[in-house]
């Protein structure tokens, strides 16, 4: 049975202070066309810039999932991100007067209430869901954390919480889409740990803190003084522990912190840009984790878009750069020039092409019987025109260069050999930043798939 796409039947405001920027902001969501996803607009600024829901677009996960496009920022958007997901909506427009989202209880509930104040309307074009085809991971050895993705018919989370912590133990929580979100997840509120608290004060974050809106575990006994001098920071009343609590709040589930981080990777999964098929089982998850996990799937998703997508080559066609505007470009000259024209160049992709002829040098020795070309070189070919991509950033190509980082994923199809046109498609998998380039690239021959792999590359002056 299909689904079909929502969003909101009115708009709907709400209204509080950022956790960590302290700012008074407005939230409005507002009802969106079909395939618009998620999308942040920061009516306080200059032209009211958009900030998209994009897992590559995110820049900071220390206390809270952070968005940056084109130099404005949005903080702290799980949870806003987490109540359309567990409300299954797809399309929603949020105007956000200020930097960062609400904290509100510290938890996703008031979002909620919001949401469902107005409505959902059925939209007349199905999901796009991506279906999860093999178990894809991301791992953090050294703090021990783990997502993994599986295939599976339908989108499910487990969550797993063990901070070695004698209040907190061993935590589990889960959702389903069956499951009520609205009040077992929702509610569940941050957490943090009481020696944290001054760390975070001091680092000038949590201004918007309030005592009220978060869970402070007490891991280590502290004296009654040092509890009146933090609340005297936070300008709160006077506060006790009690069972490992301070005591201004009560638990409203025991595994309240695992429900917590188990609203966290749904927010953060939202990224993705489109809802998923596949268990998800995450072992102390966290913000930086969950987008990383979001970065992968979308980038497989991209790859697969990708193979579908084969570049058509019209060789009477005039070319963006001939051989001798590469030669300009590019510092190599023959044998090591490797691509002959770039076919096409737009902000995020290139397409580039290579005709393999017998007199090619390397055959002299590369299986002359049976000529081949080596797969060593097809990668070459494939970073020189992933080269030209890179340097159409810069104003001026000729003073800059590109250093290959690392090479990763290369997977090898079919021979390449004497009378074969290569062309060789790259996409940025993320935007430039700080002359980093990282892109996959394809090799097609004809309507075949030759090679893939993904490079990395740096954008360096020539000095």
């Amino acid at each position: 049975m299909s689904q079909m796409q929502k969003t909101l039947r009115a708009p709907v405001s709400i209204k509080g202070k950022g956790l960590h920027t302290g700012y008074d902001v407005a939230v409005t969501f507002k009802p969106a066309p079909e395939n618009h996803g998620y999308k942040f607009q920061r009516v306080d600024l200059e032209g009211k810039p958009f900030i998209n829901a994009d897992a590559d677009n995110v820049v900071e996960t220390s206390r809270g999932t952070v968005l940056e496009e084109n130099g404005v920022r949005i903080h702290t958007i799980e949870h806003m991100l987490a109540s359309l997901v567990g409300f299954e909506v797809d399309n929603v427009l949020i105007e956000m007067s200020g930097p960062e989202a609400p904290i509100l209880d510290g938890s996703a509930i008031k979002y909620v209430e919001a949401i469902k104040s107005v409505g959902i309307q059925e939209q007349n074009v199905e999901r796009n869901f991506y279906e999860i085809k093999e178990r894809t991971v991301f791992r953090d050895e050294k703090n021990n954390v783990e997502l993994v993705a599986y295939p599976d018919t339908e989108f499910s989370v487990d969550v797993m919480v063990d901070y070695n912590s004698k209040v907190l133990g061993h935590q589990y929580a889960s959702y389903h889409p069956t499951h009520d979100f609205e009040n077992e997840i929702a509610p569940s509120r941050t957490f943090v740990f009481f020696h944290e608290l001054e760390q975070l004060l001091k680092h000038n974050l949590i201004k918007g803190g309030d005592l009220q809106n978060a869970i402070v575990i007490m891991e280590n006994e502290v004296s009654q003084e040092e509890l009146d001098r933090m609340a005297d920071l936070f300008n709160k009343p006077h506060v006790k522990v009690k069972e490992g609590i301070l005591n201004n709040v009560d638990l409203r589930f025991s595994n309240e912190p695992a429900r917590h981080k188990l609203l966290d990777v749904l927010g953060d999964l939202a990224l993705i840009g489109q809802p998923i098929k596949g268990k998800i089982v995450a072992s102390r998850p966290g913000h930086y984790a969950n987008t990383q996990l979001a970065k992968v799937i979308k980038e497989t998703i991209r790859k697969e878009l990708s193979r579908i997508a084969i570049p058509k080559y019209d060789p009477n066609k005039e070319p963006v750069y001939d051989i001798n505007q590469i030669k300009n470009m590019l510092p190599h000259r023959y044998p090591f020039l490797l691509i002959d024209k770039i076919i096409d160049l737009d902000d995020k992709s290139v397409i580039g092409i290579k005709n393999v002829t017998m007199n090619e040098n390397f055959f002299l020795g590369h299986f002359p019987h049976e000529p081949i070309m080596p797969g060593v070189l097809q990668i070459e070919a494939m970073a020189q025109v992933g080269g030209i991509l890179a340097l159409s950033k810069v104003d001026d190509p000729e003073n800059y260069g590109t250093l290959f980082l690392k090479i990763d994923k290369v997977r090898f199809k079919r021979k390449v050999g004497p009378g074969d046109t290569i062309v060789f498609r790259l996409e940025l998998l993320a935007p430039i930043r700080r002359g980093i380039v990282n892109m996959f690239g394809q090799a097609f021959v004809g309507d075949e798939l030759a090679m893939e792999g993904e490079l990395m590359a740096q954008i360096s002056k020539i000095k």
